[in-house]
């Protein structure tokens, strides 16, 4: 089942999505094959894992899932399908040695829980959506700007029927396919992750926790369109934008929740 959100003159609508309509709790909304979806939740935070573990050895890895540490991002940066993502500003370019996106893998929390075992995840996930991550690197490969609205395209729906192991990915930018692996190349399974951040805070309804990607980073520019699909899930489609620009910015506010 796929839960998605709309904006609508009254607000955000949520429902579930099935062959362009929307079934809410007020009625049927036809909104289409592929609309500009909001972000499919409402979460207090936003959590990832902090520094590139795509790229690490996997049995070293899974020896250090509970030293790994967790960033947690504000819930302004989320966007959804569809939806503009900035550029840095001006100002971050001294920073800022390039642009990159990766298309990540990501859990729903759907309810408050805290040290949740990882044979009990299952139980307090909602279901998976996509996360295309926006970031400026300084040369070392660190990000430089975190706490900005915008960056993280949310979506396009949470699907809740999906078995998160095996599940074929595919990496687009500008048309041109860039990556396809499975999740499971990623160093971490899901119920690890999900688990090992619950014994460090209290996760809430419609928190998200990203996983990860079994894909590198990718180096974009604005104009650039990405496109990222798990297989079972979706396509979440963004496009990158200069924030400096007053188009840029009015797209992106009108877009998101």
């Amino acid at each position: 089942m796929k839960l998605a959100r709309i904006a609508t003159d009254d607000g955000p609508v949520a429902g579930r999505y099935e062959d362009g309509v929307l079934h809410a709790d007020d009625g049927a909304y036809d909104v289409g094959a592929d609309p500009d979806f909001l972000p499919p939740c409402d979460p207090a935070a936003l959590y990832r894992i902090d520094g590139d573990v795509a790229g690490a050895d996997e049995q070293s890895a899974r020896e250090h899932v509970d030293a790994l540490d967790f960033v947690a991002e504000p819930a302004a940066s989320l966007v959804g399908h569809r939806a503009p993502v900035p550029a840095p500003d001006p100002a971050d370019e001294l920073a800022a040695d390039k642009l990159v996106a990766v298309g990540e893998f990501a859990a729903v929390i759907d309810e408050r829980c805290r040290n949740v075992s990882e044979d009990a995840v299952p139980e307090i996930v909602r279901g998976y959506a996509i996360r295309n991550d926006v970031v400026a690197v300084d040369r070392s490969g660190h990000p430089v700007r975190n706490a900005v609205d915008g960056p993280v395209g949310l979506g396009p729906w949470i699907e809740t029927a999906v078995d998160p192991t095996g599940v074929g990915v595919r990496f687009d930018v500008t048309g041109e396919r860039r990556r396809e692996a499975t999740t499971e190349s990623m160093p971490f399974d899901p119920v690890e992750i999900v688990s090992s951040l619950s014994r460090r805070v209290s996760l809430r309804s419609g928190d998200v926790v990203s996983l990860g990607s079994p894909a590198a980073p990718e180096s974009v520019e604005a104009g650039d369109a990405v496109e990222t699909t798990y297989e079972g899930v979706g396509t979440l489609r963004n496009t990158v934008v200069d924030s400096s620009e007053p188009e840029g910015r009015d797209e992106r506010e009108a877009l998101r929740a």
